[in-house]
């Protein structure tokens, strides 16, 4: 039996070069996509693009619009303006909270019931915009969480939690993701969810500034003129 990893999949470049990264190293592949009543389906419907792609072994398309309800993030509330700028030395109003403690609960479920002895997920804490589910005493302490709270982890079979990405520059994960033949032209990033990335949101620029730093053309299409 093949091993198998469940990679949360949101259609963005980080989750997409998870996606990627686990194709490489032979695990089957059972990624988790979840619409969380986001402003925009974009990223929902580009993850189902890359599962296709990548020959995906199942992928599950959750339901978790609570998360609208409760609000309080630009990316779930519709009273909140998406800014343009990040917000230097705060926690953005992008942040959504409690999301990965969420994402990789349900992930870990899933993991249990298919039998995948990993979770993938593209967080980073180099360049990120300060969201506090990205960093890795984050991502250890709910490993950790994961093994004394699911029947896997208490009989000895271990889920792991693997955040590949959460020490490299976005720069570096392109790189990675290059040399992967990863197709970034089927993900989605800009905040905005417009057929045409906006190129001035916060998550537009990291974009834009990894590809550049990495020596790559972005092959995504921006409503704003960009030197490459």
């Amino acid at each position: 039996m093949s091993k198998k990893a469940v990679i949360v999949l949101s259609g963005g470049l980080d989750s997409t070069t998870c996606m990627g990264i686990a194709h490489d190293q032979g695990y089957a592949l059972y990624p988790l996509t979840f619409h969380y009543g986001q402003r925009h389906s974009r990223e929902v419907e580009q993850a189902k693009k890359i599962a296709q792609y990548y020959q995906a072994a199942d992928h599950r398309i959750i339901n978790i619009r609570f998360l609208r309800d409760i609000g309080g993030s630009a990316l779930t509330d519709d009273a909140i303006d998406v800014p343009d700028q990040g917000e230097d030395g705060s926690i953005p109003v992008t942040y959504v909270p409690a999301r990965n403690l969420i994402f990789l609960s349900l992930a870990a479920a899933y993991a249990e019931v298919v039998g995948a002895e990993k979770i993938m997920i593209g967080v980073s804490a180099v360049d990120y915009s300060g969201y506090p589910d990205c960093r890795p005493e984050f991502i250890e302490s709910l490993s950790r969480t994961i093994q004394l709270g699911t029947k896997a982890g208490v009989e000895g079979k271990a889920i792991s939690i693997d955040a590949p990405l959460v020490h490299l520059s976005k720069a570096e994960t392109i790189a990675w993701g290059m040399k992967l033949g990863v197709p970034y032209h089927l993900t989605t990033s800009c905040y905005k969810g417009g057929e045409v990335a906006c190129g001035q949101c916060d998550s537009c620029r990291l974009r834009i500034k990894g590809f550049k730093e990495a020596g790559y053309r972005d092959p995504l299409p921006y409503a704003i003129s960009i030197d490459w």
